[in-house]
């Protein structure tokens, strides 16, 4: 059999083995889908009238160690885009390194940062040598996926929206010879908005773009800065992403409609951002900060037209009636998935968080504070996510100041009392005076890195620096690691757990079971009553609760429950509600219509 020839962009329209086509993508991440669901959500996007799946590649979590790599279970990227082929989808592949997505560090490994000379996303050689590391281990998997190679991969991302970074000339050269040098043959593409266009380029690189809004003379300014080449909306944003404490986001329907259609009648390919999103679990969501640090939610809804649950939503059948236009039929409609509101779960036993320590590694000993990513766990690639305990005695009271040295929140203790709370905003806390030696604590919590802009070299998190009693450096420190892996939710298990009837020493865990009656169905968690803190059921980590809002609910997939008894632990900061709740839909605060603001520059 002849070589089946790639996706070309030799003319104003692509070609893919010789034949003109237009690329009508959608975004799902296959790790924000629970596996069990890949294929309901690929056939969703299929029936839709859409043909390619883009997806991202996360670093971070397929190298989540320094050296051990994962691509099983949740990560198997090869099973995902072999799905995607059984279902005859084209494949975009936007393997990073850096990739943004709202993850955590865009995507990085925050092992990264053991190193202080660090300079991400550049040819710094420590960066470089990483990279290169990591690709030795991920493009063999995809390379025989490609469509040359009778695989459904059509194209391939070189990084992501470098022209709004932009620190090295040489950079996005280096990415794109990694990928070439290790067998990538198929059409090579870059992604920025219009401000990034000028300096994302590579040579022999297809340049793309990425809107909300088809107004600003965005997509005329690519075409005139690559005459006679297709043009790809590579990112149509469709919705957009929420951070903790202000209004959940949304965007008109009939505004996207009209969009897609423009795109449609003039022949421009595009891709969905996001066709459905999903959610961030566990610890991996991100954070924003253009003045001001704000950590995202776990839900990736981003008002897609697929829900994080996977429902259709108007969107999804406006957009379905629209491709159903200009095709000639559509594949029939997936059955949707019922939900199922549970029983109140009640907690029945807890168990202090000083209790807890008892299950961490062995405490790490230094004179001065050190950031959560050097500390020596994890076979020296430090800690990533959860929560630092910093310990050291005291003699006085007084004035606490934390220098803006706390990363991104501390609970502040004497003797396992709360007294204050450090942060972004409130950077000293009074100390009662006492002259008896005491233990000072500081439970600090990174609430996620940031994953956009020039701040990404300044992601250490825990405390980056001295804190000072009076101005005076507090010294010898004792610090607990608490990244609340499965591991650690297990060996809490041993421990002695105390009856509800017993007042809780915040913080704590809660411990309950959920009963669930025959075949397990998808559901949404809510605590209401409760403050902040993390549920997991069944080991998984589902994410933050936090009162502040916007996302009032957790997504809990049917995939993760079992017919009986299943376990349900919430670490709680401050305040315990009573009962956990369940609801057939997502709640939010306060909503914000996107589409009524003015052009959004991120992604």
């Amino acid at each position: 059999m002849s070589q089946r020839e790639g996706l070309r962009a030799d003319s104003s329209h692509f070609t893919l083995d010789g034949v003109p086509i237009q690329i009508l993508g959608g975004s799902i991440h296959y790790f924000r889908v629970p596996r069990a669901c890949w294929r309901d959500r690929l056939l969703k996007l299929k029936a839709c009238g859409l043909n390619t799946l883009a997806t991202y590649v996360p670093w971070n979590l397929h190298e989540p160690v320094k050296g051990m790599y994962r691509f099983e279970d949740q990560l198997d990227l090869e099973e995902y885009i072999s799905l995607a082929a059984a279902l005859d989808l084209w494949v975009i592949l936007r393997p990073g390194p850096y990739i943004c997505a709202e993850l955590d560090l865009g995507g990085l490994p925050s092992w990264l940062l053991r190193d202080k000379n660090m300079k991400l996303r550049t040819t710094y050689p420590g960066f470089t040598a990483a990279v290169n590391s990591y690709f030795d281990k991920l493009i063999p998997i995809v390379t025989p996926l490609q469509f040359s190679r009778g695989g459904p991969i059509i194209a391939v991302q070189v990084e992501n929206e470098y022209g709004s970074y932009a620190k090295d000339e040489h950079y996005l050269t280096f990415v794109k010879e990694a990928l070439m040098s290790r067998g990538v043959t198929e059409l090579l593409l870059t992604s920025d908005n219009r401000d990034g266009l000028k300096c994302g380029g590579v040579e022999g690189v297809l340049q793309t773009i990425n809107l909300q809004k088809l107004s600003y003379g965005a997509i005329q300014y690519l075409a005139d800065m690559q005459p006679q080449k297709p043009l790809l909306v590579m990112e149509y944003w469709c919705g957009w992403f929420d951070v903790w404490g202000e209004p959940h986001h949304i965007f008109s329907a009939q505004d996207m409609i009209a969009a897609v259609k423009e795109l449609m009648d003039r022949g421009i390919s595009f891709n969905l951002y996001m066709f459905h999103g999903g959610s961030s679990f566990g610890f991996t969501s991100g954070a924003v900060d253009f003045g001001s640090y704000k950590p995202q939610v776990n839900s990736y809804d981003y008002d897609a037209p697929l829900t994080e649950s996977g429902d259709y939503t108007t969107k999804y059948h406006l957009l379905r009636d629209l491709l159903g236009s200009y095709q000639s039929k559509l594949p029939q409609l997936p059955a949707v998935q019922g939900r199922k509101v549970y029983e109140p779960v009640v907690f029945s036993q807890h168990m202090s968080f000083w209790e807890s320590l008892r299950c961490t590694d062995m405490p790490f000993k230094s004179n001065d504070p050190v950031n959560m990513e050097n500390l020596s766990v994890n076979h020296n690639s430090g800690q990533s996510y959860g929560y630092t305990l910093y310990e050291t005695s005291i003699y006085r009271g007084g004035a606490l100041h934390s220098r803006n040295h706390v990363r991104d929140k501390a609970l502040v203790f004497i003797d396992k009392h709360l007294i204050g709370i450090l942060d972004y905003r409130t950077q000293e806390t009074a100390v009662p005076h006492s002259e008896r030696e005491r233990i000072l604590g500081l439970l600090v919590e990174n609430c996620g890195r940031v994953n956009f802009g020039p701040a990404l070299n300044e992601q250490r998190k825990g405390l980056v620096g001295d804190i000072t009693l009076n101005h005076t450096p507090l010294k010898k420190f004792t610090m607990y690691s608490l990244d609340m892996t499965p591991n650690f939710i297990n060996r809490l298990q041993s421990l002695k757990w105390k009856s509800t009837d017993e007042k809780p020493l915040y913080p704590a865990f809660f411990r309950g079971s959920m009963a669930v009656d025959g075949q397990p169905r998808d559901t949404f968690v809510k605590l209401p009553g409760w403050s902040k803190g993390v549920v997991f059921v069944n080991g998984q980590n589902l994410g933050r609760h936090w009162s502040v809002g916007p996302q009032n609910t957790l997504y809990l997939p049917a995939s993760w429950l079992k017919s009986g008894d299943n376990q349900v632990i919430v670490f709680e900061e401050h305040r315990a509600g009573g009962k956990m709740h369940f609801a057939e839909n997502p709640q939010h605060c306060k909503t914000i219509d996107v589409s009524r603001q003015p052009f959004c520059t991120l992604s």
